[in-house]
């Protein structure tokens, strides 16, 4: 049951983002569901993300407070419900172990939940990869504040270049040795200086395992996440090198720890709009080009992905923390968690080639419009085959589900041939709701639902794939209709224009 929770869970997270586009922006009214407190299966490897940045991945985001803090946002304005129980206590992931390091210090070693004055943007991602994983999950921090990729971060691989006259160094070299000797520099601050020791903070960390991970012995690098950009919208020099420095900075991480298609989520700045020009613009549109989306790497196609924060960003800039906004650190967290979500979702990091076999990006297909008439048609449908589970008894253990009309937690217990929903909140209470007050989003988790409960019907996931499809969901819709075969997708057809 748990398996299977973990699995409706990520398919549901996803499907409540309405449209994707390069450099997705966050819905952050969408719910997520409260961690159920029970450990992971440790007879797994734990899966461990990197997290790599500056100060604002470090996290600014004030905890206590009145507006702009993280308890104002949930306690007052009832927003990211699943951060706290019933009894207002915040909650904790004991299947997500929550990490950091800087500089070989270790600076927190716990699980998944609200603690300190500061949060940053690994709660929204833990909670989004958690979901999505049905296995121990690490979230490793490595990274400290005032740094730049074109010069503290700068990647193995980067060689030195000229710009306005100036040669800039490349990995390990200096002003005074550009090229360097491909040694580290001792006694004098170098090109990729910080690099060099995020990444072997977190080998070390790596190397002591179950000191950070209670009772795991083997592990796995499931993924990287990079938020970052501030000091090098200081440098016109930096910020005109960004995107070739980013793309060599996620190949070098890659071939760092030997994960070649590793999944990979950039986050924007705050106050970075794209097309703006100027560094800060730059740097913006630079991280949405590496996005596998925007069609110009091949080899990120579906495990490169660019968060777009600028629409989900409050509290001022990059470079002042956002005044300390804490909804900036949760939406932009949520946002990245959702993305690399996406990225799990569609296969992201499998031990396969760069060759993709998703269609380019030129000949992908457009999603269909419902024929006219067809909705009500649609929805009926499903209801049916709702009320068909539930007089089978499938749903009476209560099936978790988000629904638009709630911000908490909700179990859906049965529906009726009336076509009114039964569901139960967490203290127990029964609440009837009746399938005309359902959104969109509603149906579309509902039929993810159902094709979950029916494994072995077509007519399931074909109908599944009719609302995925009608949510701007081609490419999952398509999959959807690939295991649904030719007949069932046939019937289903019949919905559209």
């Amino acid at each position: 049951m748990e398996k299977q929770f973990k699995i409706i869970s990520s398919f549901i997270a996803l499907v409540i983002v309405s449209q994707v586009f390069v450099g997705m922006a966050a819905d952050s009214s969408a719910p997520l569901l409260d961690p159920d407190g029970k450990p992971a299966d440790m007879t797994k490897p734990v899966q461990v993300y990197i997290m790599l940045g500056q100060s604002n991945m470090l996290g600014f985001g004030k905890v206590a407070g009145g507006a702009g803090s993280l308890e104002n946002a949930v306690k007052e304005n009832n927003k990211y419900p699943y951060l706290v129980d019933d009894d207002g206590n915040w909650t904790v992931r004991k299947d997500v172990r929550n990490v950091r390091v800087m500089n070989f210090k270790d600076y927190l070693n716990d699980w998944l939940t609200i603690s300190g004055r500061h949060i940053g943007s690994e709660i929204g991602i833990g909670h989004y990869v958690g979901n999505a994983v049905d296995a121990p999950v690490m979230l490793l921090k490595s990274c400290i504040g005032n740094r730049s990729l074109g010069w503290d971060l700068l990647p193995p691989g980067s060689e030195p270049y000229e710009y306005e006259g100036k040669t800039q160094p490349g990995y390990r070299g200096t002003p005074n040795n550009p090229q360097g000797n491909g040694e580290k520099v001792v006694g004098e601050w170098y090109a990729g200086k910080q690099y060099d020791d995020d990444i072997d903070s977190a080998k070390q960390v790596l190397a002591n395992l179950s000191n950070y991970y209670p009772g795991a012995k083997k592990y796995e690098i499931a993924g990287f996440f990079f938020w970052q950009g501030a000091k090098d919208g200081g440098s016109a020099a930096n910020s005109d090198r960004y995107e070739k420095n980013l793309v060599q900075f996620i190949k070098a991480l890659r071939k760092e720890f030997n994960v070649p298609n590793a999944p990979f989520v950039v986050g924007t700045m705050g106050q970075g709009v794209k097309g703006s020009g100027g560094n800060t613009g730059k740097i913006t549109d630079a991280q949405l080009a590496v996005d596998g989306k925007s069609g110009k790497y091949n080899e990120f196609k579906g495990n490169v992905a660019t968060f777009y924060s600028n629409p989900v960003s409050m509290g001022g800039s990059a470079n002042g923390h956002y005044s300390g906004n804490a909804e900036t650190y949760m939406n932009i967290g949520e946002g990245m968690g959702r993305a690399m979500a996406e990225l799990i979702e569609e296969g992201g990091g499998a031990s396969q080639s760069n060759t993709t076999t998703s269609r380019p990006e030129s000949i992908r297909r457009a999603a269909r419009s419902l024929a006219s008439g067809k909705l009500e048609v649609l929805n009926s449908t499903l209801m049916k085959a709702l009320v068909k589970l539930s007089d089978a008894g499938v749903l009476g253990s209560g099936k978790v589900i988000p629904l638009s009309l709630t911000r908490a937690k909700v179990s859906l217990v049965s529906v009726q041939n009336d076509n009114t929903l039964i569901f139960r909140s967490v203290s127990g209470k029964k609440v009837p709701i009746a399938s005309a007050k359902l959104k969109p989003v509603d149906f579309a988790n509902l039929s993810v639902l159902v094709s979950k409960l029916k494994p072995n019907s077509k007519d399931a996931l074909a109908l599944a794939g009719v609302y995925l499809e009608c949510m701007g969901r081609v490419e999952m819709a398509d999959k959807n209709f690939s295991k649904a075969g030719p007949e069932s997708t046939a019937t289903m057809a019949v919905f559209f224009e």
